[in-house]
């Protein structure tokens, strides 16, 4: 799987930014010898990771060794549960074993030996951009000879497989206790499907020993990325004064207890053991117990199922979640049976995730878009078409969709319109589309939405008739679906139309977001998502709202409204956030207490202190708990900056750094706070150093610009803010200060320019066109000022602070 870094913030819209791209770009403002000074905050936090599925590695102690970690206590005075593994299971529940047996599950993780090595270690070879690796075996143990961490040529023992279908990745230990996932995996298709060969899972790209996803890095630590899923009761123990891991397990594969929680109270029970007869319900950690007794008949008019009873929890569906959701993780000490929120952070329906209709884009698994999809209002769990041991659907192709959608209705050639027995007669061909993940795994879409070329049209998501036509464009299928549906359906993933707006900033889309907030026909997931949007637009329009929201019954719409209420001003924050900070989701209380972290907290009543202290303390345990990320490490020095810790703060950034030097935010948030100490030489050496380090990073080189024009080098400044322009030519703020710098030094005719061509882009940038506003009324352009005033107004038309900045323009006109 691609690796990923998280950025998620507690002030601004998350983001995740594949590599060299360095992670989450924020812009709050803050004043800076009298003037406005942009800065890139980036309060990235660790959470938007995510690491399931087939990973890219890491290590632990040695050989994971077992471990029986207490870890609940349903019952007052009875023991709490503990991990027994899987094999005590299997003596009571055969049938389950066996049904597991050679799953995907049951092969996740394992020790390289003959039965579980797939790859040709005959001394194969594989070159891949200049180097040669060999794949060889020694005294019955499995090697690879390729370019280690200091770029030469040597020997690593291969110690576990990881995987077997479509590919297999190998892990390697280290001796400060990471596991490494080699970058060359081995395709175990069918020979005749293209398999049983060595291949790259970053295609041409050249990773040179250094890089983050060079199999040596720091993103292919299998310890952070990938082990909480592929093995049970996995225990991270990272030493961060070491910088060593000392990780263990209970089973190295996904075990009974990975979804059925630890087990040792149900074993007390089954054996009459101790005191057994106060087991409530058996003993057992969570009761997956949702679909006993429900049924599902076909309404004969509809052609679709119902439930016999509406679905009254999540548990299942959240047990699945920690493995088959993109996430973040601040705690192992989760088990099954608790709630998401409380050991995650799920990531949203956001660019560069997800495109706008909640179609999967990037490697995000299966969960958000489930969530957002009419089958999971309908109240359809994991399991109505998976069995969870064996994790097979329940009836073959198409079979599995006639469980609730009558055959003889849909899947004829009057609704699909393809040739009987033909491929595109399957129903997953076009409402599952597939994208293929780590070049040669193809995945299910699961939001189960109805093909929309219209939207590929007009929006430019795809759509499942021109992923398999794509020698046709859009236009001819949204054409062929108007013939066969003259009055079509609009589809459950209503809310797409309202994200694009959002996300180039249309004029009415925060009002249609709060809209979408407060529909409670729409999924918790896309109104969460329409929250964290509404973060960077925060007003009399929106403000109700995210209020109402504060109170939903879904954590996750709950967590995003505290999130999106941090990017306000200190009185909103105060009035609106204190009550979340006693939320029975850690989620929920984290986000809260993190936004009022700094001098609102001073002034939280006598009552919500307390609730402050322990939110915030279990803020900085997630954080550190994610201290061998640069993410979690810089996450701390945000927070030590917003309380005015600078020392901690500064020493937080250096950590990060030391870490990973190419986590370039790290060296611009450290650079910011140098500036706020008015330490301006320091600031500018750690923005150099970090250039060296990546010429590419256009953040970087705008923090310079911030800096230098701190320092009153302006014309240093203007060639810093024009390679920012230049490096990252679609980020409309760059270009804005750009060309607000070249007004202040004379060169409004050149500034007028740049913010013509970046507007072209991004017609409704508000910074542009108030920027633009100001020149044209400076330089006695009436008419063309007037227009971008009035597009401003129909943008924000209640917004009072943007009602005061106009009038202002036309008082005082910048000169």
């Amino acid at each position: 799987m691609t690796r990923k870094r998280g950025a998620h913030r507690q002030d601004a819209p998350a983001a995740v930014a594949e590599r060299p791209e360095p992670g989450a770009v924020a812009a709050p403002a803050r004043l800076a010898s009298g003037r406005r000074a942009l800065i890139v905050a980036a309060v990235i936090a660790l959470a938007g990771l995510v690491a399931i599925g087939w990973l890219l590695p890491g290590e632990q102690r040695g050989r994971g060794s077992p471990e029986h970690t207490a870890v609940a206590a349903p019952v007052t005075g009875l023991p709490t549960a503990s991990y027994v593994g899987g094999a005590v299971c299997a003596s009571c529940h055969p049938e389950q074993h066996a049904a597991a047996s050679g799953s995907h599950h049951d092969r996740a993780m394992a020790e390289a030996s003959e039965s579980t090595v797939l790859g040709n270690f005959a001394n194969a070879q594989f070159t891949h951009r200049g180097v040669t690796s060999t794949f060889f075996r020694r005294d019955g143990r499995y090697f690879v000879r390729t370019d280690g961490p200091d770029g030469r040529l040597a020997d690593f023992e291969i110690r576990y497989t990881f995987g077997f279908t479509p590919l297999q990745q190998y892990l390697v230990p280290f001796p400060d206790g990471r596991l490494q996932a080699l970058g060359i995996a081995w395709d175990s298709r069918p020979k005749g499907e293209g398999g049983q060969r060595w291949f790259h899972l970053y295609g041409e790209r050249k990773l040179r020993p250094g890089d983050p996803l060079h199999w040596t890095g720091i993103d292919q630590v299998w310890n952070y990325q990938c082990a909480d899923c592929h093995s049970t009761n996995l225990r991270k123990n990272y030493d961060p004064s070491t910088n060593r891991y000392a990780t263990t397990w209970t089973d190295i594969k996904v075990g009974c207890e990975a979804c059925h929680g630890p087990g040792s109270n149900h074993v007390a029970w089954a054996r009459k053991e101790g005191d057994w007869q106060r087991f409530a319900d058996r003993g057992l950690t969570i009761a997956l117990d949702e679909r006993l007794g429900v049924s599902w008949s076909i309404d004969p008019r509809t052609g679709n199922a119902v439930r016999s009873k509406s679905r009254e929890s999540s548990r299942e569906i959240e047990t699945c979640a920690r493995c088959h959701a993109r996430r973040g993780q601040f705690s192992d000490r989760w088990h099954a049976g608790d709630r998401f929120a409380d050991g995650f952070r799920a990531s949203l329906i956001e660019p560069g995730l997800y495109y706008a209709d909640g179609q999967m884009r990037d490697e995000v698994y299966n969960y958000a878009s489930l969530l957002a999809s009419r089958m999971h209002a309908a109240g359809v769990t994991c399991s109505d078409c998976h069995d969870p041991h064996s994790q097979k659907l329940r009836a073959p192709g198409s079979a599995v969709c006639g469980q609730c959608h009558a055959p003889d209705k849909f899947a004829v050639a009057a609704h699909h319109h393809h040739r009987e027995g033909s491929p595109g007669a399957e129903c997953p061909a076009c409402h599952m589309p597939t994208t293929t993940y780590m070049v040669v795994d193809p995945r299910h879409d699961h939001s189960f939405s109805i093909p929309r070329p219209d939207r590929s049209v007009r929006l430019g998501v795809p759509n499942a008739c021109t992923r398999c036509h794509d020698d046709r464009k859009p236009e001819w299928a949204a054409d062929a679906l108007r013939s066969w549906y003259p009055q079509p359906k609009p589809g459950f993933q209503t809310f797409a139309d309202v994200f694009v707006d959002a996300d180039r900033g249309a004029p009415g889309a925060a009002r249609r977001l709060a809209g979408i907030v407060d529909d409670a026909q729409q999924s918790a997931i896309a109104r969460a998502s329409a929250l964290r949007r509404l973060g960077s637009d925060l007003g009399p329009a929106t403000l109700p709202a995210i209020g109402r929201a504060l109170a939903d019954a879904d954590p996750l719409v709950r967590a995003a409204a505290a999130e999106a209420l941090g990017a306000g001003d200190e009185e909103t924050r105060l009035r609106w956030l204190p009550p979340l900070l006693g939320d029975p989701v850690r989620e929920v209380r984290m986000n809260a207490a993190r936004a009022l972290a700094g001098p609102a907290e001073s002034r939280l009543a006598a009552g919500d202190r307390a609730k402050f202290g322990q939110a915030l303390a279990e803020y900085v345990e997630a954080e550190k708990f994610n201290a061998d990320r640069p993410e979690g490490r810089t996450n701390l020095g945000n927070l030590h900056a917003a309380r005015g810790q600078y020392d901690e703060a500064i020493a937080a950034y250096g950590s990060a750094l030391e870490l990973d030097p190419a986590f370039v935010i790290a060296a611009v948030n450290l650079a910011d706070v140098y500036g706020t100490l008015g330490q301006e030489q320091r600031a500018e050496a750690t923005l150099r150093a970090a250039i060296a380090r990546d010429p590419q990073s256009a953040e970087v080189r705008f923090a310079l610009g911030l800096s230098l024009v701190r320092q009153k080098r302006s014309r240093e400044a203007l060639e810093a803010f024009a390679e920012a322009v230049r490096l990252a030519p679609g980020n409309p703020h760059y270009a804005y200060v750009q060309a607000v710098a070249l007004a202040e030094s004379g060169q409004a005719g050149r500034a007028i320019d740049i913010l013509d061509r970046a507007l072209t882009s991004h017609p409704d940038d508000r910074e542009l066109l108030l920027a633009l506003a100001q020149l044209r009324y400076a330089r006695g352009q009436r008419e063309q000022a007037a227009a971008h005033l009035r597009h401003l107004a129909t943008l924000a038309p209640d917004d009072p602070d943007l009602a005061r900045i106009l009038e202002a323009i036309r008082a005082a006109p910048l000169r």
